[in-house]
C-alpha cells in the first residue's frame, strides 16, 4: 500500500495566521512562529521516510516560503480548492487518494505530532476506514483515509470545540472502524504559547 502524507498550511502572512496570538506577539512574530511550526512538521516527515509529502496552501502555493520547502523537501506543492476548509479537505483527499492508498491530512498547529505517530496512524490504516489524531480543543490535528468520504466533512462547525465529537458521531452512523491516536494539542492560544516554550525547554534538554 502506498502512503502519502498531506500538509494543510496557511502562506505565513502577517496578521492572516496565529491571529489568536497577537494579544501577546506581534504579527510578524506570529507569522514567524507559524512558519517555523510548518518548516520543523514538514523536514521531520521528509526525513522520516512516511510516505510521499505533499503540501497544500492556501490562499495558493506562490508564497516564497511554500516553494523553499519544494526547494529543500521535495515536497509536491497544491493549493487548496473549495469554499470551506471541509471542502478543501475533502478535495485534497480525493486528488491524494486517487494515486495512493492510503493518506493522512495533517495541520501544522501540533508541536507533538511526531513522524513516529504518523507512522502509528498510517498502520493503523491497514485494518480501518478512520484514524483521527484527537485535540484537547475538541477538534483534531490529524485524519487518515483510505477512500474519500463526504460525510465526514460536509457541514461541520469548523474551528469549534464540536468538530471532534461530530466527526466521532458520523463515524458510528456510517458503520466505520476507526483508530484514535492520543490525545494531543494545539498552538493556537496564548496560553498554548507558554506550554510550547516549556516544551521547547525540555526537548532542548533532553538533545543535551
Amino acid at each position: 500500500m502506498t502512503a502519502a502524507v498531506v500538509i494543510f498550511a496557511k502562506a505565513p502572512v502577517p496578521g492572516r495566521v496565529k491571529t489568536r496570538l497577537l494579544p501577546v506577539l506581534s504579527p510578524g512574530r506570529a507569522a514567524a512562529l507559524h512558519a517555523r511550526l510548518t518548516y520543523e512538521l514538514t523536514a521531520g516527515l521528509a526525513r522520516s521516510g512516511t510516505g510521499r509529502l505533499y503540501l497544500y496552501g492556501h490562499p495558493g502555493t506562490d508564497h516564497p516560503f511554500f516553494r523553499s520547502l519544494r526547494r529543500r523537501f521535495g515536497v509536491v506543492l497544491h493549493p487548496q480548492r473549495g469554499r470551506d476548509l471541509g471542502e478543501r479537505m475533502l478535495n485534497a483527499a480525493r486528488e491524494t487518494l486517487a494515486l495512493h492508498s492510503r493518506m493522512l491530512l495533517v495541520g501544522c498547529d501540533c508541536p507533538l505530532l511526531t513522524p513516529a505517530l504518523c507512522r502509528e496512524a498510517l498502520a493503523a490504516l491497514e485494518g480501518n476506514d478512520v484514524v483521527l489524531g484527537p485535540a484537547e480543543d475538541g477538534g483534531y490535528v490529524l485524519i487518515g483515509l483510505r477512500r474519500p468520504i463526504r460525510e465526514l466533512f460536509d457541514d461541520l462547525a469548523w474551528g469549534t470545540e464540536t468538530v471532534l465529537a461530530e466527526t466521532r458521531r458520523r463515524i458510528r452512523a456510517l458503520g466505520l472502524r476507526s483508530h484514535e491516536l492520543p490525545l494531543l494539542w494545539d498552538l493556537d492560544r496564548p496560553s498554548d504559547l507558554v506550554r510550547y516554550r516549556r516544551y521547547q525547554r525540555s526537548t532542548t534538554c533532553k538533545r543535551r
